[in-house]
């Protein structure tokens, strides 16, 4: 019996992780899913979330103005691409993770005036709405440093002009997308609970 509930457990943590992906191109049926705030099925969510929380975290820090001094000999001063990585990962992972719980509170807190959602629902849906800026980690920065190498991480050189112009607006439009997805995920989960008020 136990064996068959934890088959049944990790069946539904893959249906997750496909649905981190899916939520860019289905986020209505996603979101949907995440009305079940039970305790198994908010376990089944906890990898993707996971990998959705640590992905986006690290895709953001390397937006920021550090991640462009990190190889100046006067700044951080990273010697390889080892450092940077190391440095990504775990600064990244806890970005990521302050702004899981502090983001979904800040979430939960806006949306409790019109009921609904619970503060678990609330990160889960942070955490999905921000698949398209893990999304960028994974496709939109192995283009940039194929573009820039080290540049990306130093005052000056090469990672400025027009080239750069593009990839900061395509950032924002990532960010856009994520915005997007929120609202959408924050109505599509606080559907059910409207229909039950009602």
């Amino acid at each position: 019996m136990a064996t068959r509930i934890e088959v049944a457990g990790q069946v539904d943590e893959r249906v997750w992780l496909k649905r981190a992906v899916l939520v860019l191109v289905r986020p209505r049926d996603v979101f949907r899913a995440m009305r079940d705030n039970s305790d198994p099925a908010a376990r089944a969510r906890s990898e993707a979330v996971l990998a959705l929380v640590i992905l986006s975290g690290i895709g953001t820090v390397l937006w920021t103005p550090v991640a462009g001094t990190l190889m100046d000999v006067n700044g951080p001063h990273a010697s390889d691409w080892l450092d940077i990585s190391i440095w990504a990962f775990f600064l990244g992972s806890a970005y990521g993770a302050a702004f899981y719980f502090v983001g979904g509170l800040i979430v939960y807190a806006l949306t409790r005036a019109v009921g609904g959602i619970t503060y678990r629902q609330a990160r889960h849906v942070l955490a999905f709405a921000s698949a398209p800026v893990a999304l960028s980690l994974l496709f939109l920065w192995p283009v940039r440093l194929a573009a820039y190498g080290e540049d990306l991480f130093r005052t000056g050189g090469s990672d400025h002009g027009a080239g750069n112009t593009a990839f900061v607006v395509l950032e924002l439009l990532v960010v856009a997308w994520s915005l997007a997805l929120l609202v959408l995920g924050l109505r599509a989960v606080r559907g059910q609970a409207g229909l039950e008020r009602g």
